[in-house]
């Protein structure tokens, strides 16, 4: 990242953008995002978003990419799954394996740009030789 675009990213006391920026992957200890919270076992919790990570993009169309940051220290631990959201999520996986067609569950998701199997798909679609 040039200098240009490393001060354009960095402004921790929030007076640019409303809450303190940093650049990517230049995030201060103690904040995280999502994803690094949940590989912890934690969740945000309820708590409004302390900072942010910008980067610009190479491209000039792209813009900037940003990637909001939480506190560790006021983050929760991840709720534990219930024997009935298990259930839910196996029911849910299981319309998703289930074609709406011929009835028959694959082992793989059907895909959702076809809304059938591949099978009843290439049945529908003509014949042209």
């Amino acid at each position: 990242m040039g200098t240009a675009a490393y001060a354009r990213c960095y402004d921790p006391s929030g007076a640019r953008y409303g809450i303190p920026t940093f650049p990517w992957k230049f995030a201060p200890d103690g904040y995280a995002t999502r994803r690094q919270l949940r590989a912890r076992g934690l969740r945000p919790g309820g708590q409004e978003v302390a900072a942010q990570l910008m980067r610009t993009s190479r491209r000039r169309r792209a813009g900037v990419s940003v990637a909001f940051l939480y506190r560790v220290d006021q983050a929760k631990p991840v709720r534990p799954m219930t024997s009935r959201k298990w259930g839910a999520l196996a029911l849910a996986m299981l319309a998703r394996r289930t074609c709406p067609a011929c009835g028959v569950v694959y082992d793989y998701c059907i895909p959702v740009s076809l809304g059938m199997c591949v099978l009843c798909a290439d049945a529908d679609r003509p014949r042209t030789f």
